[in-house]
This record gives C-alpha cells, sequence and structure tokens, in this order.
C-alpha cells in the first residue's frame, strides 16, 4: 500500500531522516517507534506532504507519488491524526473537519451533512464532541479526538496515528482497536506511532523502530518484549516500572476548598472540588481530558480566575494571586499545552529556561540581562536534560515535541520549589525520557515538595501516585490510596460510572 525509499530530510545543523526504508501491507497495522527526535514526526511529514523530501521516493500501491502538499495525500488515500494539532481555532469542529474535503449544495457548504457524518462518527469511536463548538474553546483532549474525527470522516485507506490515545481512557482505547482491527479486516493499512509499549505489542502486526534518523531496528510484537523495544530504540537498558519508596507525606502545601471556575464559554468547568495535597507526596488526578483538569491547573497557576471557594498554599490564600505572584510562591507548572502555554517558539532555547526568572540574578543585574548567566545556565539544562539540538540558540519550535516538552521541565524542576503542578509531563515523550522525568518527579517528592501529577495516562497516574482522585465533569467523584487504586474500576469512575 506505502512504501517509502531511501527518504531523506536535512534541516539547519539535523539530519532528521536518514535514508530511510520501509513498507506497509493492505490491512496491516505498522508500529513505529523512536525516541524524541528520531525523525518519526518528519517522515510521517514528509508522507503527507507537510515537507518534501531531499532525497528518495514515495510509493502508493507500488507506483511512485510526488506529494506536495495535504491535499495531494489525501488525493492518495492518506490519512493523518498529528501529534500536534492541524486545527483553526477560529472555526467549528464541522468547519476544520469539513477544511479540505468540504461538502456543497451548489455554492453553498453542507453543513448538515457533515455534521451528521460526525456525529456518526463520535458514536461510532465513543469520540463525543459538539460538532458546533468552536475549536478554541475545547480542552486539549478534545481537540485531539476532532483531529481522529477528522481523518476518520474522509475513509482513508492509509491511516497515520500519531499519539491517538493519548486522552483516552482504557475502555476508549480498547474501543479504539477494536475500530482499527475492523478498518484493517476490510483492507484499511495503518501506522500507528505511540510511545506506548504495550499498546503497540498489543495491536500492531509489525514495528518499526528509529534511532537518530535512521532505522534502528525491527520487530515482531509476537515474539518481543516491551524492555527489547525500549532497549532498541535508546541504545540501553531501560526502567519501565517506577522505582519509588513509600511516602513520607508532611505538612499542607495546597488546599482547595469548594472550588467554582467558569470556562471560556463562562459555563461551570470546576464545580464545588475540594482536595489537599501533602509535602513529600504525589496527588494524581485521573480523568478524561474535558472534565475541568485543564481549568482546575490555569485556577491554581493564577491563569484563570476563581468564581468561588479559596486556594490556600501553605497557609496563605492565593485565589486572586497572579501568575508571577505564585511562582515566586515556590510553585513549578508543566502546562498541558507546551506550544502554547509553556514556550515561546520563536525564542531561543536560552531565552525559554529563564521566561519566569529573567528578571532575578543571576540572569539581571539592576535592569540589565546578563547574557553569559543565562547561556551558561541554557547550556546545563540541556546537558542535564538531554534536549536533543544543535545549538542552545536554536528555536524552540525547530525543535521535536518531546524536546520541547523537556525544556520546559528542565526550566521549572530546576527552580527550588515547594509545590510541582504537572499538568501531562510526559505527553509525546519516549520511554528514556519518560523514566527520567519520573525519576524527578519522585526525586523532588522525596525532597520534601508536594506534587500534582494530572494526566489522562492511567499507567503514568497508577504507577506515581501516593493517592489519587478522580475528575468527571469539574467534580472529584471517588479517591484512592496506591494501594486500593485499580485499573478497571478508575477506568469506569473517569467515563463517569459509579458503578
Amino acid at each position: 500500500m506505502l512504501e517509502v525509499r531511501n527518504i531523506t530530510k536535512r534541516f539547519p545543523g539535523v539530519l532528521a531522516n536518514d535514508h530511510i526504508n520501509l513498507k506497509l501491507y493492505k490491512g496491516q497495522v505498522l508500529g513505529l517507534l523512536g525516541e524524541n527526535g528520531a525523525g518519526k514526526s518528519t517522515l510521517m511529514n514528509l508522507i503527507y506532504g507537510m515537507y518534501q523530501p531531499d532525497e528518495g521516493e514515495i510509493l502508493v500501491n507500488g507506483h511512485p507519488v510526488k506529494i506536495h502538499g495535504p491535499k495531494d495525500a489525501i488525493n492518495q488515500g492518506i490519512g493523518m491524526v498529528h501529534q500536534h494539532f492541524q486545527l483553526v481555532d477560529t472555526l467549528t469542529v464541522t468547519e476544520n473537519v469539513m477544511l479540505g474535503n468540504e461538502s456543497t449544495v451548489g455554492p453553498f457548504l453542507n453543513r448538515r451533512a457533515a455534521r451528521k457524518r460526525i456525529l456518526e462518527i463520535s458514536r461510532q469511536y465513543g469520540l463525543a464532541v459538539d460538532p458546533n463548538a468552536l475549536v478554541r474553546d475545547l480542552s486539549v483532549g478534545v481537540q485531539q479526538r476532532v483531529e481522529i474525527i477528522k481523518a476518520l470522516y474522509r475513509r482513508a485507506d492509509i491511516l497515520i496515528l500519531d499519539e491517538p490515545t493519548a486522552v483516552l481512557t482504557p475502555q476508549e482505547a480498547r474501543g479504539l482497536f477494536e475500530i482499527m482491527r475492523s478498518l484493517t479486516a476490510q483492507g484499511v493499512s495503518i501506522i500507528f506511532i505511540s510511545h506506548k509499549l504495550k499498546e503497540v505489542l498489543e495491536i500492531c502486526d509489525d514495528v518499526v523502530v528509529l534511532r537518530r534518523g535512521k532505522v534502528g531496528g525491527t520487530a515482531d510484537p509476537k515474539n518481543t518484549t516491551q524492555q527489547i523495544l525500549a532497549s532498541i530504540m535508546v541504545g540501553r537498558s531501560v526502567t519501565l516500572t517506577v522505582d519509588k519508596e513509600s511516602a513520607q507525606p508532611g505538612v499542607s502545601v495546597l488546599e482547595v476548598r469548594d472550588l467554582h471556575v467558569l470556562n471560556d464559554r463562562k459555563l461551570p468547568a470546576v464545580r464545588g472540588l475540594s482536595l489537599t495535597v501533602f509535602s513529600g507526596q504525589i496527588l494524581g488526578i485521573a480523568g478524561v481530558q474535558g472534565n475541568g483538569q485543564s481549568e482546575l491547573v490555569e485556577a491554581l497557576t493564577g491563569l484563570r480566575p476563581v468564581e468561588n471557594g479559596s486556594i490556600h498554599l501553605n497557609g496563605r490564600e492565593i485565589s486572586s494571586a497572579s501568575p508571577r505572584q505564585i511562582t515566586e510562591a515556590g510553585v513549578a507548572h508543566i502546562p498541558e499545552d507546551r506550544q502554547k502555554m509553556g514556550v515561546v517558539g520563536t525564542f531561543p532555547i536560552t531565552s525559554n529556561e529563564v521566561l519566569n526568572t529573567y528578571y532575578k540574578e543571576p540572569f539581571a543585574q539592576t535592569f540589565v540581562i546578563n547574557e553569559p548567566a543565562i547561556e551558561r545556565h541554557a547550556a546545563d539544562l540541556v546537558e542535564a536534560y538531554d534536549v536533543r539540538t544543535p545549538s542552545i540558540f536554536a528555536p524552540v519550535q525547530t525543535l521535536s515535541g518531546g524536546n520541547q516538552q523537556k525544556v520546559i521541565v528542565a526550566r521549572e524542576f530546576s527552580r527550588d520549589c515547594r509545590l510541582i503542578i504537572a499538568a501531562q509531563p510526559t505527553r509525546g515523550l519516549d520511554v528514556g525520557s519518560i523514566e527520567f522525568i519520573h525519576q524527578q518527579l519522585v526525586r523532588l517528592r522525596d525532597a520534601g515538595a508536594a506534587v500534582l501529577l494530572v494526566s489522562s495516562e492511567l499507567d503514568e497516574i497508577l504507577a506515581l501516585s501516593d493517592r489519587l482522585v478522580v475528575m468527571f465533569s469539574g467534580q472529584v467523584i471517588d479517591e484512592f490510596s496506591a494501594e486500593t487504586a485499580n485499573r478497571e474500576v478508575i477506568g469506569l469512575r473517569m467515563a463517569g460510572s459509579r458503578e
């Protein structure tokens, strides 16, 4: 169905793809693995026409094709769900899904037919979304559902899924896998990109591993293990479980009482929520995105006003404090949307590593920026957190998504903080980077910090949390200790079931 031969792509200072060869057969699910910056997204963007190869060729159904843009890819029957969303914020869900494949009646757009089809796909896949909602009003998780619907809407026979289960409950992920099996049974071919090795082994027929822009190896999922795949990816043994001692909780650091927060449409998003986070403890918040987690985190970090209720940090009321005041009070924040809220893409790594400390010593002296100190700081963090970049002066937007996340994590974890609010801290990261960030969260916990972990990755919540709560429709509907946490029960709670 699809073949790439000797595909090579260069960017300034980076050889992203180095003579890559792979084949996708009819009715096959091909897993594509690799570290952050290994070249997976670049390769997929070449296939989808977002980039043009410097060398090599792409064949569809055995015939060489020139794919100059996404429209050419769509015409070749290729659909793609991107890791970083390709959506227009000011358009509705329906308009985004139709874009490039418009339904018309005469000279007019046939939105009614498109909405009907979107609702059919939503019901079939369990991907609830309002066809009339503006994309800018949707959470990250719901936006990813729109991307999945957009690809399915085009009835592609070659489908590229880049981290499609990142925001799904275990039950929803299983439902998606059932649909994928149904599609492949009808001849659809799927490239499945994921950092969840367990999922790759479950759903894929074959696996290709990229390492530093080249094919580093292949594997048959029936005859391999997560540990072997991880080792092929990073070139060393990787610990796939979180190694941590029992928590030694201390004093209350964060107290939230009867909190009410509105979303961007002025509708209730957080409804009477209460929780406490103690020093020396990780409190995990599990839930499908779009259930108030984003608004909760924004309220806690001063990015969204509190309608009612109170937030106390170390006994001090911060309900109406500004983001800078909250940062200076000792709060580190890893935002869920790294590109919109975590980095300034056009700024170099040096500037991004001091976005919230640039005015303090040693980075500034009175009113003068100390560039050498900032550069030394950035170089130290790039090395310590293994940020793959040709230079500390490279614009952050030129890095892979995972390396952008490392820039944010390095900035936040390098400060002396009493409370760490980590929203989706490992989204889009490879197993080696996930291992490192999990170790850092445990290290900070053991050093006495309080950690509030918000993640749609249930495995991550279960692995790291000393206590966990489940959020649904803006409320905490259940609480578990690490000892009593049950994966199936939590998955049901995430879907709103109290059974």
